[in-house]
C-alpha cells in the first residue's frame, strides 16, 4: 500500500510540475493553444491569469514533494486534498475534464496514503 500512495502522490506531484510548465511557459505558444483549444488573441489576453494559475499548481506540486521527501502523512493528505478541491472547482467552474485529470488522480492517492497510515 505504501508503494501504491507513494507512486500515485508523486503522478500528481508531477502532473501538477506539467500543469504549471502548460500554464507559465506554453500557454501563448502553439502547443498551448492547442492543448487548451485557444485563438492567439485569446491566449494573449489570459497569458498573465495563465502564469498565476501555473504559479499555484507550483505550489502544489512542491507542496506534495515536501510531503513525499519528509515522509509526512499529514503534508500529503493536506496537499492532496488542496489538489481535490481545486479539481472539483475547475471541473464546476472551468472544464468537467478536469476532475479527471486533476481530482481524480488525487482522490486515488489520498485513498491510498490513508489506506497505508492504517
Amino acid at each position: 500500500m505504501a508503494l501504491i500512495a507513494t507512486l500515485l502522490t508523486a503522478f500528481v506531484a508531477l502532473s501538477h510540475v506539467g500543469f504549471m510548465v502548460l500554464e507559465m511557459v506554453f500557454w501563448d505558444r502553439p502547443l498551448g493553444r492547442k492543448i487548451f483549444k485557444m485563438t492567439p488573441e485569446v491566449s494573449a489576453s489570459s497569458k498573465v491569469l495563465a502564469a498565476n494559475q501555473g504559479l499555484y499548481n507550483g505550489f502544489l506540486a512542491a507542496g506534495l514533494v515536501w510531503g513525499l521527501w519528509s515522509g509526512r502523512e499529514d503534508v500529503k493528505l493536506f496537499f492532496l486534498a488542496c489538489v481535490i478541491l481545486a479539481g472539483i472547482f475547475g471541473a464546476v467552474t472551468a472544464k468537467a475534464s478536469i476532475l479527471f485529470t486533476q481530482a481524480l488522480p488525487a482522490i486515488l492517492a489520498l485513498a491510498f496514503v490513508l489506506l497505508a497510515a492504517a
